[in-house]
């Protein structure tokens, strides 16, 4: 089992939790930072509206304009750069604007010397008025948008602060017109305050997209190795066994099933030989009695010829015993190819001895010299260099060279074409190498890998025992055999044994 700090679901608990902590941790630093700059603000705008109080002030007793005294005063909130103060208003008893810093509301001065002043309820530039009902007379008559309590956006806009003062000529009031209460404007100063949340989500979802990607990768690979299996392909195996989450997990399962799968079709394949076999050999039991009866009979026959009707002349009479013992020899050959079909399937019993390849081959090629000579087929063994003796049973790779032989002939269509048998030593002299090649039809490439099974056969009458044959005499042997082959080019089997000097 895995490791709970190892499983997927632990760690996306773990990273969306370590992400809800930073994501709370950010916006409480920022709501701080706000809460600071906030004060900060206020701070400023507290020291700006008493800055802007007592230069109203003193003004009403001052000679000097109010633009004259903020400009001696050289205080930082008061300069128009800060735009802390928008505006500040001297207004008389009679609500008149007796001095200001916007020069549009200056007194006029007429022709006979004496001041024309605005009123006012004339000032259209004068912002909402804080607690205007609680600081100004009844009789005070304000401009129409002074009138509107802050709201809104308008709470953090430039606002007006009414000062009543008590003079020797009546009331007077000191207005005070702050600038915006934001630091800083413009078009990306509302968003500023998200880009660390931005950011937050940002980092979530690159981690978030890391993690699904890891996790999710290896299901490609797990559909991969289901279509694999899919197709009969048992040898692969998933990458993603090692990890140490459910995935690498899962993984582990898929490959020991993929083996468990791999090892049942072995299973199903031997079974389905040995049914294959269980039945030929059955079948293979069933005529074995009918021909070995007709096989006793000439044998019997051959023996009764050779005593009692051989000629007298002597020439005749060695003619007739050597063809007497070659038929006796057939019959034998015939006798144990019955035998090896049936035993197929059962233990080998080699007799093994130290054997010269070339003196098997050409006594194979012995057997079909007539045949060959009829369709025009040139038979020829090679030998290239010293060759060195095998350790085998001479009967069995008589059988194996002549299975090769037949096979090889009944390729070439037609006629005309050669059969060459090519030894020559290998892995510097400690195998044979054997190489049997035809100018036949040769084998279609979807046959290529079937050539050696069991009962498979492309001819109409084959049984397909002869090339399966010859395979489990070369492994009994301790031998290799390997086949290559183009349609229309011939075909070649290379077979090496292991040398008399190796075993």
């Amino acid at each position: 089992m895995f490791d709970l700090f190892s499983s997927f679901r632990a760690r996306l608990l773990m990273v969306l939790a370590s992400l809800l902590i930073l994501t709370l941790g950010v916006q409480y630093y920022l709501n701080l930072l706000a809460e600071r700059n906030t004060a900060r603000i206020i701070a400023e705008q507290e020291q700006a509206l008493a800055a802007g109080v007592a230069l109203g002030v003193k003004s009403i007793s001052s000679t000097q304009r109010l633009v004259e005294l903020r400009d001696a005063a050289h205080q930082p909130l008061l300069d128009p750069q800060a735009r802390r103060i928008a505006d500040i208003l001297v207004i008389d008893d009679k609500q008149q604007v007796n001095d200001t810093l916007d020069p549009r509301y200056f007194p006029v001065k007429n022709d006979d010397g004496t001041y024309r002043y605005f009123q006012l309820r004339d000032v259209t530039t004068l912002p909402p008025l804080v607690n205007a009902n609680l600081l100004l007379d009844d009789n005070v008559e304000l401009p129409t948008q002074a009138l509107s309590p802050p709201s809104g956006s308008q709470a953090v806009g430039p606002r007006s602060f009414p000062f009543p003062i008590d003079t020797d000529s009546g009331r007077w009031y000191v207005i005070v017109v702050l600038g915006h209460a934001r630091a800083q404007t413009g078009l990306w100063s509302p968003l500023r305050p998200l880009l660390p949340t931005f950011a937050v989500l940002i980092i979530a979802i690159l981690f978030a997209t890391i993690l699904v990607w890891r996790f999710t990768r290896p299901i490609e690979d797990l559909s991969e190795a289901a279509r694999r299996v899919a197709q009969g392909d048992f040898d692969f195996r998933v990458r993603a066994a090692n990890r140490s989450d459910e995935m690498g997990e899962l993984s582990r399962v898929f490959n020991e099933m993929i083996a468990n799968l791999g090892r049942t079709r072995e299973l199903e394949a031997k079974l389905h030989l040995a049914e294959q076999s269980a039945v030929v050999g059955r079948l293979a039991s069933a005529i074995a009695h009918e021909i070995r009866n007709p096989l006793n009979y000439i044998n019997l026959t051959l023996d009764h010829l050779r005593t009692s009707l051989a000629p007298e002349d002597k020439k005749k009479r060695e003619t007739f015993e050597r063809l007497a013992v070659q038929l006796k020899a057939e019959v034998a050959r015939i006798n144990t190819r019955i035998s090896e079909f049936l035993n197929y399937t059962r233990p080998a019993k080699l007799e093994m001895r130290p054997l010269d390849l070339r003196a098997t081959a050409e006594d194979a090629l012995r057997m079909v010299e007539v045949q060959a000579e009829e369709n025009d087929i040139q038979l020829e063994v090679e030998a290239e260099g010293s060759v060195p003796a095998i350790m085998g049973d001479e009967e069995a790779l008589r059988s194996v060279f002549t299975n090769l032989i037949i096979n090889g002939m009944q390729a070439i269509d037609g006629g005309g074409g050669s059969l060459t048998i090519k030894l020559s030593s290998h892995d510097e002299g400690r195998r044979a190498q054997i190489e049997v090649a035809d100018t036949g039809r040769g084998i279609a490439p979807e046959n290529i890998s079937q050539v050696f099974e069991p009962y498979f056969s492309t001819k109409e009458t084959g049984t397909g025992l002869g090339l399966a044959i010859v395979k489990k005499v070369i492994d009994d042997h301790d031998g290799t055999i390997i086949v290559k082959s183009k349609e229309g080019s011939g075909t070649t089997f290379t077979i090496t044994l292991p040398t008399a000097s190796d075993k």
